[in-house]
This record gives C-alpha cells, sequence and structure tokens, in this order.
C-alpha cells in the first residue's frame, strides 16, 4: 500500500466515516443476491460515472451534473448542474487527502470543487480556456492546497500545483494524442494515466511523462490504479485486468465485459464494467460476483463500508 492511500484510509477512519455502520440507508432495496450486492434506490435516472469516498461519506457524480451524497435516510441529490450549472455531464472525481474537498470533472472543461464539509462549490472550469472534454481527476494534498491532474480527451493532461487556481495552469501530451481515460496517483506528484492508444504512462513530478506499457494488450484501457511505482492495475476491454509488479506486466482474463474501474489493495481487489458484471479478488485470482443488475457498472469503491458501485440508469449497488 503506498504511503499516500494509507494517509488518506487513516483520515477517514479517524473520523468515522469509512467504517461508519450509522450510514447504512434506511431506504428499502429492490433486491439482494447470494453475492451480498443489493440494488439500491436512486434518485436518479442518468449514468452515475464515478464515486468517491469523503469525510462526509461517499458521493457519486453523473450525467447533467448531478452530484449525490449518501445519507442515513439513503442517496440524495446535493448539486444538479454542476459547477457551472450548465448540465455538463460529470465523468470523473477524486477526493483530498484529508477527505474534505471533492473534486469533479466532466464535459466542456467542467472542474469543480465541492466542500463536503460547508457544501461550498468553487468553479474551475475551463483552464487556459480550454473547454474540450474531461474523462478524470487526480488529487494530492489537502483541501485548499491539492495539486490537481485532469486527464483530457484531447490526449492533455491538464495540471495545476495550486489547488487549481488561474493562471497556475499547465499541460503536456504524454502520447500521441488519444483520449486519456483515467488518472490515479500514488504519492503528491507520482501515477499513472491510460489512454486510448492502449499506453500506459509514468510520472515521478507530476508534469512528464514515460511510457511502460503495454504492448500487445489489444483491448482499449479503461481504469487504473496506482498504488506504487511497481503496483499499477489496469483494466480494459474483453475482460481483461493488468497489473504491473515493476518488471513485467501480469494479464489476467475474467470474461468478456468491459472493464470500466478497478481497485485493488494488498493483492485483493475488485472491477466491474458492462452488465452489471463485477469481479472480485481474494487469493489470487479474480472470481465473479453476482449482482442484481444488468446495468453497465462505471466505477466501484472498494475502500468502504459498504462497497459500492455506481452505472447506467442511476444504478447505484452496495456490498
Amino acid at each position: 500500500m503506498s504511503e499516500r492511500t494509507e494517509t488518506r484510509r487513516s483520515v477517514l477512519k479517524a473520523t468515522g466515516v469509512a467504517l461508519g455502520a450509522a450510514a447504512l440507508p434506511s431506504v428499502a432495496s429492490a433486491s439482494t443476491n447470494e453475492s451480498g450486492w443489493t440494488d439500491v434506490e436512486s434518485p436518479v435516472g442518468g449514468t452515475l460515472y464515478d464515486i468517491e469516498q469523503t469525510t462526509a461519506g461517499a458521493y457519486a457524480v453523473g450525467d447533467a451534473g448531478v452530484v449525490l451524497e449518501r445519507t442515513e435516510k439513503g442517496w440524495k441529490k446535493v448539486l444538479d448542474g454542476g459547477p457551472t450549472g450548465n448540465g455538463n455531464n460529470l465523468y470523473g472525481a477524486d477526493v483530498t487527502d484529508d477527505g474534505k474537498r471533492l473534486w469533479f470533472v466532466g464535459s466542456s472543461g467542467s472542474i469543480g470543487e465541492y466542500d463536503v464539509t460547508t457544501g461550498n462549490l468553487n468553479d474551475h472550469s475551463a483552464p487556459m480556456d480550454v473547454t474540450s472534454n474531461f474523462n478524470d481527476v487526480a488529487v494530492t494534498g489537502e483541501a485548499g492546497e491539492a495539486n490537481v491532474y485532469v486527464a483530457g480527451d484531447s490526449g492533455k493532461m491538464y495540471y495545476s500545483f495550486e489547488n487549481g487556481a488561474t493562471q497556475t495552469w499547465d499541460y503536456v501530451t504524454p502520447g500521441s494524442g488519444s483520449a486519456i481515460n483515467a488518472v490515479d496517483f500514488y504519492d503528491d506528484r507520482k501515477g499513472h494515466i491510460v489512454d486510448g492508444n492502449k499506453s500506459v504512462f509514468h510520472t515521478q513530478d507530476g508534469s512528464t511523462w514515460d511510457k511502460i506499457g503495454l504492448a500487445d494488450a489489444n483491448v482499449n484501457f479503461y481504469g487504473v490504479d496506482s498504488d506504487g511505482a511497481d503496483d499499477v492495475w489496469v483494466s480494459g476491454g474483453g475482460g481483461m485486468v493488468f497489473h504491473w509488479n515493476g518488471t513485467s506486466w501480469v494479464p489476467a482474463d475474467t470474461g468478456d465485459a468491459g472493464l470500466r474501474d478497478i481497485e485493488v489493495e494488498n493483492g485483493e481487489g475488485l472491477t466491474v464494467g458492462g452488465g452489471g458484471n463485477v469481479y472480485d479478488r481474494e487469493s489470487g485470482e479474480w472470481k465473479p460476483d453476482t449482482t442484481p443488475t444488468g446495468q453497465n457498472l462505471k466505477a466501484v469503491l472498494r475502500k468502504s463500508d459498504p462497497e459500492i458501485a455506481v452505472g447506467a440508469g442511476g444504478t447505484i449497488i452496495e456490498h
């Protein structure tokens, strides 16, 4: 486990959120199956693209700029329309290391910073006058002092080392210009990205990127979990998962579903994707979980109690 991951999880545990049984919704669930996944009532019908854990609980983002919060009485909408109020879709989210600020990005250059302790929203949209789509975001550091990394659909990585303040943004094109689909960091300025050209890149300074794979993958890459320079997990099309152990890429084939997100820690993890598919990694093997939904799942939150996955049609399932 990386130092940054350990620090963030310790903060969330200290607040009583990550393991908070009191946060369980009282809303009746639609169905439960033998794997323990429950279909939970959702306040929206649009796609939910990402989910994160904060000191105030779990938050999900999605279509039309919606932001949902998980409360004791179930999921509720806390923001509609995104950071600009224009209803731009939100595709990616991340949280500061102290769990107090939720950052999210999306279409038309949308970037928002939401304070989960006060409800205040800061709009950082269109940095450098860029209004292309942003697919994902990673933030490191504490609230108000974050390094912000934004994955662009045009193949550019945008970054600010001063909490997204105007005039502090810069960008770099790590690869061929293919869309950058996912980004994750394991330290303040160290992390990984995957792009639409079947490539994985690593940075050690937050601004320059080196390609570390992946030859002959033959599938698109959708998700990345960056836990260290020698511990990287990538999920992709055709049910494929790849693990970089510092020496080689180790593939695993789970089936046919495109896997959109992945979270692994100390060798155990979850990956989710098309058709409601969830795969659980234990004892070195990926095994399927049955779920109560056939909707395409877009993101999974593993470092929480309960574990949560979200996706198309406003789907929320919990375990």
